[in-house]
């Protein structure tokens, strides 16, 4: 049989799944926490003048031009920074290089589902700790032996921020590394990249995927002490980023105030979302990042996004008992916020005063 040439590892893993992304158009899209405005202008500009030059050649293998300019912006050294094929690649090399078989790395959970994968594809131990009912920090989550900790902040699915200082207090509790995953941190009022100054087993890891709206490129960037970058420098691939995304990489930071503009605009409809919810009975955790997680009892969360799908509105569902009654949003447009809430309005009308059911789904716990 084929899958007797796994390893059995490999064999036992379950796939991982992100979120759905439609074939045809039409779709409200608020499941996948993209950003609903385009990129700078700057970076369209470049992308055009770049696909007009040789891309025979391969890419800078060490992204040097990007890494000068994130030592500009940070404040840091470029030889405390890593550029990598999206943030997903650069935590793949962390787990890759910290974690063997049958060695703990640790997380928050209910969190990216990603970190799971990561974990069983090195045969490692994943031991998640359960977050208490407001998603603050697990009192025990800093285990003296993980070889890895991977905190996702702000969190998701819930969306929750914890600060930095909690953070440090776990990095001086394990004698391993601390990933610092700020994925959505464009969204938060802190990061944490200062926290390599002090914490030398700290890692920070951002993408461009959110708040510079390249979802599409497939851009990371991570920070940690010199050592540790050289190490990890060890196990990336030679050519881990595309010329083009080099260029797009560059040229959203040359133009960063178009990302913060971007961000206030969403965080601003962030709180319209999160008041319109709660009016129509959601509970809704503190959000720091470009989506929200909501809780309803009734109708239950699985018929609501059945009936959303219906009228071509897609958020998330995960089907796994601790968010087995939430839904997760993503912030769009004020206009398709605005048809959700309309839509969510007309659904429990239906729900709450005819007594109708709608289709039960089958969908996958995932992430981003």
């Amino acid at each position: 049989m084929p899958a007797d040439y796994f390893l059995p590892h490999i064999s036992r893993m379950n796939e991982y799944v992100p979120g759905e992304q439609p074939r045809e158009g039409g779709f409200i899209k608020l499941n996948t926490n993209e950003n609903p405005y385009p990129p700078s202008s700057l970076v369209l500009r470049r992308l055009r003048e770049a696909c007009e030059e040789d891309l025979k050649l391969y890419p800078d293998p060490d992204a040097s031009a990007v890494r000068r300019r994130l030592g500009e912006i940070f404040s840091v050294h470029p030889d405390e920074t890593i550029v990598g094929n999206g943030s997903d690649e650069l935590l793949n090399i962390v787990v890759r290089c910290f974690a063997g078989p049958g060695e703990k790395v640790v997380y928050p959970s209910p969190t990216y589902g990603y970190y799971e994968k990561l974990v069983r594809l090195q045969n490692a131990r994943p031991i998640p700790i359960g977050f208490p009912e407001d998603f603050s920090l697990p009192q025990d989550l800093a285990l003296e032996d993980a070889r890895v900790t991977l905190i996702a902040n702000p969190n998701s699915p819930s969306g929750t921020f914890v600060p930095c200082r909690e953070i440090a207090g776990v990095a001086s509790a394990t004698n391993g590394v601390v990933v610092v995953d700020e994925a959505y941190v464009d969204f938060a009022e802190e990061g944490c990249v200062r926290l390599i100054d002090s914490y030398p087993n700290v890692i920070v890891v951002r993408t461009m995927s959110k708040s510079f709206s390249l979802a599409g490129m497939r851009i990371g960037f991570g920070f940690a002490n010199r050592e540790l970058v050289a190490g990890l420098r060890k196990v990336k691939e030679h050519y881990n980023m595309g010329r083009l995304s080099l260029v797009a990489a560059e040229a959203a930071l040359e133009d960063v105030d178009t990302m913060r503009v971007h961000a206030a605009r969403i965080c601003a409809t962030r709180n319209h979302l999160v008041q319109g919810l709660v009016d129509l009975g959601f509970s809704v955790w503190d959000s720091a990042a470009n989506f929200v997680l909501a809780r309803i009892d009734n109708p239950p969360a699985s018929r609501v996004y059945a009936k959303l799908k219906e009228r071509r509105i897609l958020v998330r569902y995960f089907d796994q008992s601790r968010l087995r009654d939430c839904l997760r949003i993503t912030v769009g447009k004020d206009r398709e916020v605005a048809a959700l809430l309309q839509a969510l309005e007309e659904i429990f009308g239906e729900e709450r005063g005819e007594g109708q059911k709608g289709p039960e789904v089958d969908s996958k716990a995932g992430g981003r």
